[in-house]
């Protein structure tokens, strides 16, 4: 039961914090399932179902708050959605999934500790549409095979190619990680009968917190030193899975 709420406690923390910036925070899940050693047939499908409850808060709030662009949107996922499909349908096998999710969540932690504002752009530029198609699939594949939404890997690239400011970066983000997940579960449904039963208390702090957070997101940016903590915590999941192979 300690272990349960302990875990509970961190989604919700990480449902905040992660949609305050537009993502779904499947990053964190995985990072907090496994500081509690899940298996990881259970992490992925389970990351997948929490950034569901969240992205789609988040994008509806955000849409809301008027922080989404289709024009932004739609190169990347025209072919994120099937790759996620397939990524989601293959299973790796275990050492290599801890590995490339050990180096994801590393990943993470750099793009939480640094601030929001770091890289954004100082005029927008057009979305170069072939290198958009291409990058939304190599994303859309990762997402699905480790059970992230993409959005960690979409906001920077956004923000460093002068395509988004930090807004619209959240704002796509959301729904971005949104449609991917939705894929990625569906490549291998079968996944979902894995859901542990604790499930039942970790999608409701996950719900909450992405609320919490996409009210705070669309209003103004959470504080660097909370994203950092979490950073912390992501850094000492990457080292795990990379060196628990």
């Amino acid at each position: 039961m300690t272990e349960t709420v302990l875990l509970t406690l961190l989604i919700f923390t990480a449902a905040l914090l992660y949609a305050s910036v537009g993502h779904g925070g499947a990053s964190g899940y995985l990072a907090a399932m496994a500081l509690f050693n899940q298996a990881p047939e259970v992490m992925k499908p389970t990351a997948l179902v929490l950034n569901l409850f969240v992205a789609g808060v988040g994008t509806a709030r955000y849409a809301r708050a008027g922080c989404f662009s289709w024009p932004t949107f739609w190169p990347f996922a025209v072919l994120s959605i099937p790759f996620a499909f397939f990524g989601g349908a293959w299973t790796l096998p275990v050492g290599t999934y801890k590995v490339i999710l050990g180096l994801v969540l590393l990943f993470a932690a750099w793009r939480l500790a640094i601030k929001q504002s770091a890289h954004a752009p100082s005029a927008l530029k057009p979305i170069l549409l072939p290198a958009a198609l291409v990058l939304g699939a190599a994303i859309g594949l990762l997402s699905g095979l480790t059970g992230v939404g993409g959005g960690i890997f979409l906001s920077p690239l956004l923000l460093l190619l002068g395509w988004a400011d930090a807004r619209k970066t959240a704002g796509v983000s959301a729904a971005f990680i949104l449609v991917n997940s939705a894929a990625g579960l569906l490549g291998h449904l079968e996944s979902v009968r894995l859901l542990p039963d604790e499930i039942l208390w970790w999608a409701p702090a996950a719900l909450l917190g992405g609320i919490v957070g996409a009210e705070l997101g669309s209003r103004r940016l959470t504080p660097l030193a909370m994203r950092r903590m979490l950073a912390a915590v992501l850094v000492a999941a990457g080292f795990k899975m990379l060196l628990a192979r």
